[in-house]
C-alpha cells in the first residue's frame, strides 16, 4: 500500500533539518521503501516533508516515520500518515 507522510517542521527548526539531512537521506536509501520524497517549501525555505512510502500496512509506515532521523531529532511539529492512491505519474 502507498502511504503519504506529511510532516510540518517546528517553527525555527531549519538548522535542525540541515544538521540531520544527510542521516535522513541515508535512511531513505537504506530502507528502500520510499517511492517519492521531497521537502515542503514555505517562503523559499524547507518547512516540512512529503514522503510516499510503499509499505505492507499503516503500522509499517508508522514504524518507518518514528525511526526517521528527522523525527528522532525532534524536527517535526506535526506528522500525518494517510493511505494514498496513485492516479497520475
Amino acid at each position: 500500500m502507498l502511504v503519504a507522510l506529511i510532516a510540518r517542521d517546528r517553527p525555527d527548526a531549519l538548522e535542525t533539518r540541515k544538521a540531520n539531512r544527510d542521516a535522513h537521506l541515508a535512511y531513505i536509501e537504506e530502507t528502500g521503501i520510499v517511492a517519492q520524497a521531497g521537502p515542503l517549501i514555505v517562503d523559499g525555505d524547507m518547512a516540512g516533508s512529503l514522503v510516499i512510502l510503499d509499505v505492507p500496512d499503516l503500522a509499517a509506515a508508522h514504524a518507518w516515520a518514528e525511526a526517521d532521523p528527522y523525527a528522532k531529532a525532534g524536527l517535526f511539529g506535526s506528522v500525518e500518515l494517510v493511505e494514498w492512491k496513485k492516479v497520475i505519474g
